[in-house]
């Protein structure tokens, strides 16, 4: 049960930490999956050439083109997946969070992130939001840090509490990030922290709320698996993206 301290810093901050909410022993099983996963190069993979982002390869054929950004449709994957994203533990987190009947998305994240040492992106600041098509921007993705995560390996950074700011179309590009030489977007910027996690920390994060990450400067990739939730009175809209692959109930 979350507390209900735990509960206000979400509903103000936009996000919440859960530390050591999975075992050692787990994520070390989820990294070999993913290691030899992108050893087997097992589809569906998106490469940091597909971002287009900054210090993303050019394409596929350019240098470090094969670099893998995320294996995506975790979920399906294998049981391992499944279980953990099921269990009742964080179902119940979720449901003193966005009430009964949540459902998981499987369209949105349902991946490992894959950030390697090499030809890693920077991810300019955005709202998940932007791009998934639900009745209101209230989802919350579930982010289990595999290894530890820092700034030096790309750990996200976030604006606390921008999952409530309103926002100006000028404020943004045209892909929705927000842009950085934005007369007042520096003011909103200079909030920024980073969000260090060790391995087995969980992150929940208010789709709506504005965040960041860094390349990774390390020698070593840095996993994360997430998946994305949304409440039973928040459905995606009929015919978009957010709607084309079958929901998973708690």
């Amino acid at each position: 049960m979350l507390t209900p301290t735990q509960i206000t810093q979400f509903r103000e901050q936009g996000f919440l930490v859960l530390p050591r909410h999975a075992s050692a022993e787990f994520c070390e099983q989820v990294i070999a999956f993913a290691q030899q996963a992108l050893q087997d190069e097992v589809q569906p993979i998106e490469y940091e050439a597909d971002t287009r982002y900054p210090g993303a390869p050019a394409s596929r054929d350019a240098e470090g083109g094969q670099t893998a950004r995320r294996l995506l449709q975790a979920y399906g994957r294998s049981e391992i997946f499944a279980n953990w994203a099921r269990q009742p533990t964080l179902a119940q987190a979720l449901t003193q969070l966005l009430g009964q009947g949540v459902r998981l998305s499987q369209a949105h994240h349902n991946c490992i992130m894959t950030k390697q040492a090499r030809f890693s992106s920077l991810t300019g600041w955005h709202r998940d939001s932007r791009y998934w098509h639900f009745l209101r921007p209230e989802l919350i993705s579930v982010w289990l840090a595999l290894r530890d995560e820092k700034v030096e390996n790309g750990c996200l950074l976030v604006l606390p509490g921008s999952h409530r700011w309103e926002l100006s179309a000028e404020q943004l590009d045209d892909a929705q990030f927000l842009k950085a030489d934005y007369p007042g977007n520096q003011a909103l910027l200079a909030q920024a922290v980073a969000l260090p996690l060790q391995q087995g920390d969980v992150l929940l994060f208010s789709s709506n709320l504005l965040h960041a990450a860094g390349c990774n400067q390390t020698k070593q990739t840095k996993f994360s698996l997430v998946f994305t939730y949304r409440a039973i009175d928040n459905p995606p809209a009929e015919g978009s993206r957010s709607a084309r692959l079958e929901e998973i109930v708690l």
